[in-house]
């Protein structure tokens, strides 16, 4: 099993930066993909990030290239997603999710389907 527990957000003006955090508990997160996502208020869970096992491969939604970044400390357990020049639209709760294991555990996937473990959410909120 493992529980995922996010960290780092806030309240924020536009141009600032956050960094969430995202630490997990249980021994299997190293070997899964985890994606970031969000949800803004009246609108639908989105896929903002996603990266596999290793930390090589990694997925953005194409609105969010060149201002976010996902990366993954495996030593430590945890997986970040930097966010640069913030925008007021980027306001939403933020979660990260994991899958469980299996043979397609360590690669991203789209759909939040696709993830088994998901944490309860850090709010980012961006003032214009």
């Amino acid at each position: 099993q493992v529980q995922l527990v996010e960290s780092g957000g806030g309240l924020v003006q536009a141009g600032d930066s956050l960094t969430l955090s995202c630490a997990a508990s249980g021994r299997t997160f190293r070997l899964s993909a985890v994606g970031w996502f969000r949800r803004a208020p009246g609108q639908e869970r989105e896929l903002v990030a996603a990266i596999d096992w290793r930390g090589l491969s990694t997925y953005y939604a194409d609105s969010l290239k060149g201002r976010f970044t996902i990366s993954r400390d495996n030593a430590k357990n945890t997986v970040y997603l930097q966010m640069n020049s913030l925008k007021p639209e980027d306001t939403a709760l933020y979660y990260c999710a994991a899958r469980a294991p299996g043979p397609s555990a360590g690669n991203w996937a789209k759909g939040p389907n696709e993830y088994d473990y998901w944490g309860q959410g850090t709010q980012v909120t961006v003032s214009s």
